[in-house]
């Protein structure tokens, strides 16, 4: 199994090669190492590999801008090592200048005249030197600045030549950083000689493809699984230059065919996948549901209403997930004024980051930050317990395509922890909800709406629960799901 990220927080990887072991599989997962080690590790039987990736390679860094910045310094160390040479010819002109005061009095004036004017050429060669390198250097942030910005005239006529010349393929020169990925996972896939590879998401799909081909150009059998979490056109981009996007779509294109299966997590993203990739078979859903044997392991497990310090008497909403804008985070902060003595919990990735900063930041200006309580993250088996003391569950994302998709990981963990779910307008989620009866819809980016649907549910939480406990949740576990998955392992290595 391959993961780009370190594997600690993505729940649906771990589960997959956990419960991949435990059906008899021999399981390595590969995912990047952060520390400059490879690190080592067990999910149950599997084995965890974490691999180091040298990144920092920007292909707009590594060509030099004869048409947008004639002058600027071409790429690599040549700008610094002239920035730092004036430095030090500065420095030499300044030494110069002082010893020439402090010995010029013992001189008579023509001689400290005669000695003035053998450093005056040095000096003016120095200034003029130091203006040219400061023209030059300021040519080359200019240069910087313009190609991440990437909306000049040039860079739309560059964009359209390249990708009318390269097709799919242009993402080798919109983000060859992908290769990055292939340099360090590669060699470490080719020593396993794996019979399955399992990619998951975009970025792990060239890697495993490649992988593939190797091993069958040597008469050896390997298949290949594809393992969309999201619809990619329709995702916000994390990264943002303005090629980033239009590179990983144009690379998942080009190697979408090599999958021989395809898994995704909802329908609707598997019907998309479909038709913009022309596969010859719908994609395998298999949604990301809790462990639910998992979580009932043997021993104590966490509370959040005890990481927060709060009595069972006090109301509590929880928010378990990624942590970004486009999650209507702040749209939860904005809502507690409007909450009287309700606390909100925010487990998080990254308590300590920007975003989580900014939320308490802010909370602190609204006067609620003694509400507000920001949490890590816990194992992934302990997701539902730790929930489970908590009133009311959270879903605010704002309207993307992607959050319109798909029954997300916290909607199936909220629902076996028993909490009702306050979900914004989205269409698959919100229309889940009102169907089932499991909590209330609001609109999205309106935390007046937000607020309304958590005192409807605070103000008598019983009925919502009920719809728990009708069987709704027997088809919502990773068991039921991971046996899709473990069915198409067997069937593709059955044909040979």
């Amino acid at each position: 199994m391959l993961v780009r990220n370190g594997v600690v927080g993505d729940s649906r990887v771990q589960k997959s090669a956990a419960s991949a072991a435990a059906a008899g599989w021999d399981v390595t997962l590969i995912g990047r190492s952060e520390s400059g080690q490879t690190e080592t590790w067990k999910i149950g039987d599997a084995d965890v590999r974490l691999v180091p990736v040298k990144r920092g390679f920007h292909a707009h860094n590594s060509r030099h801008g004869w048409l947008r910045a004639p002058l600027a310094y071409p790429p690599g160390p040549r700008r610094a090592q002239r920035e730092r040479q004036l430095r030090n010819w500065r420095a030499q002109i300044g030494e110069a200048k002082t010893r020439l005061a402090v010995e010029g009095h013992g001189l008579g004036t023509g001689a400290q005249t005669v000695r003035k004017l053998a450093l005056a050429p040095r000096r003016a060669g120095v200034k003029l030197a130091g203006k040219w390198i400061d023209l030059r250097a300021k040519e080359s942030a200019r240069l910087t600045t313009s190609r991440k910005a990437m909306d000049s005239w040039i860079d739309r006529v560059a964009d359209r030549f390249w990708i009318s010349v390269m097709g799919d393929k242009v993402w080798r020169r919109f983000d060859p950083r992908l290769w990055e990925y292939e340099t360090a996972f590669g060699p470490v896939l080719d020593r396993l000689e794996a019979d399955l590879i399992h990619a998951n998401d975009f970025e792990m799909l060239g890697v495993g493809a490649r992988a593939a081909m190797r091993r069958r150009a040597k008469g050896k059998r390997c298949k290949l699984v594809w393992d969309a979490h999201e619809f990619l056109p329709g995702m916000k981009p994390w990264v943002k230059h303005p090629r980033w996007h239009k590179a990983q779509i144009a690379h998942e294109r080009d190697y979408a065919s090599s999958a021989d299966g395809v898994v995704t997590v909802s329908e609707p993203i598997a019907k998309l996948l479909k038709d913009s990739h022309g596969l010859a078979e719908l994609p395998t859903v298999v949604m990301n549901a809790p462990d639910v044997a998992a979580s009932k392991r043997p021993g104590p497990s966490p509370s959040i209403r005890e990481a927060c310090g709060l009595g069972p008497e006090v109301p509590l909403i929880v928010y378990s997930g990624a942590i970004s804008i486009q999650r209507g985070l702040g749209d939860m902060i904005e809502a507690l004024p409007q909450l009287h003595g309700v606390h909100c919990a925010l487990v998080v990735g990254k308590p300590e980051g920007d975003l989580a900063v900014e939320l308490a930041a802010r909370a602190a200006e609204l006067g609620v930050s003694g509400r507000l309580h920001i949490l890590p993250y816990v194992e992934y088996w302990q997701v539902v317990p730790f929930l489970s003391s908590a009133d009311v569950g959270l879903i605010p994302i704002h309207h993307f395509q992607n959050h319109e998709l798909a029954l997300i990981t916290k909607f199936f963990e909220y629902a076996h922890a028993r909490l009702p779910i306050v979900v914004s307008d989205v269409e698959t989620m919100g229309g889940m909800v009102r169907m089932t009866g499991q909590g209330e819809v609001f609109r999205a980016g309106d935390p007046v709406d937000l607020a309304v649907a958590v005192k409807r549910i605070l103000a008598d939480p019983k009925p919502y629960r009920a719809t728990l406990e009708t069987g709704l949740l027997d088809e919502w576990t990773w068991a039921a799901q991971a046996e899709r998955l473990h069915d198409m392992y067997r069937n593709l290595l059955s044909r040979g």
